[in-house]
């Protein structure tokens, strides 16, 4: 006796019969910051929080309107960015370089990957001293801390993605002659790449957090500086406009390189939920 199989629903169950349907896809994400933000006005306004402990979500968008208005903000955040991004690109290049090397030789994963493992499990603000002893306050040694935290995400997840290469497409590879080139563009990056944006969403979320670190630790704009500086004053609400500022920055850098993974990686065939 033959049996059918039963036909998978084209949408997840949850989005058919709840009520999340009624709301665009875009906006899910956006549901409990607005609950949230709700909440907190509506507690706020009742007198419930201190007015310079937690502000309410609309003294704070006051504030960022003031910010923008005197091209202040738009100051900060120019400098963080390009300190943030030339700190990824730097140490997000060279992880991936070594990454690679340490994956495809075993000579680079048995004299080099020992040290870079010693120094990964170094805390990073515990060498904060020493890079304002050797290279000063100035941007050069913001960036190389950026730089260092991000290396070790890339260089990990790359060699990761390219050690679970199956060995037989590897010597089905060489069946075929593949040259050097053909085999690294065909075989090892697809097979590494989902990995390697991995280890690209993690670099990013480093690079930021280091970035407040170091705006923080000495600087005179960024930020992290325009934190420090209201929290000198005992200006809340502009403290909450750096911190939502780094959140939103964040969550930006994060979704594009998911948009990447949807793009790059369509042809995975992984569990995506319910």
């Amino acid at each position: 006796m033959k049996t059918q199989a039963v036909p998978l629903p084209s949408k997840p169950l949850l989005l058919q019969q709840g009520w999340l349907h009624h709301i665009p896809a875009p906006l899910h994400g956006w549901i409990v910051p607005a609950a949230v933000t709700a909440v907190w006005q509506a507690a706020g306004s009742a007198g419930l929080l201190s007015p310079s402990a937690l502000p309410t979500p609309l003294s704070i968008a006051a504030s960022f309107v003031e910010l923008c208005a005197s091209g202040e903000l738009y100051r900060h955040l120019a400098i963080s960015a390009w300190r943030a991004g030339l700190g990824f690109l730097l140490g997000g290049a060279l992880g991936l370089l070594l990454g690679m090397f340490a994956g495809l030789g075993k000579l680079v994963e048995r004299t080099l990957d020992p040290s870079l493992q010693m120094l990964r499990a170094v805390p990073l603000l515990s060498v904060i001293p020493l890079f304002i002893l050797w290279f000063g306050i100035g941007e050069f040694s913001k960036i190389l801390l950026i730089s260092l935290g991000s290396f070790f995400p890339v260089y990990v997840h790359t060699f990761l993605g390219i050690r679970s290469l199956d060995r037989k497409l590897y010597e089905v590879s060489l069946i075929f002659e593949y040259s050097v080139w053909q085999r690294a563009v065909k075989l090892i990056l697809p097979a590494a790449l989902p990995q390697l944006l991995l280890g690209i969403r993690l670099s990013l979320g480093v690079s930021w957090l280091l970035l407040v670190v170091a705006e923080m630790m000495a600087a005179s704009a960024g930020i992290g500086y325009m934190i420090q500086d209201a929290r000198t004053f005992s200006n809340t609400p502009v403290i909450f406009v750096g911190i939502i500022l780094f959140a939103l920055i964040g969550k930006l850098s994060d979704s594009s390189v998911r948009l990447l993974e949807r793009r790059w990686l369509h042809w995975q065939n992984t569990y995506r939920g319910l």
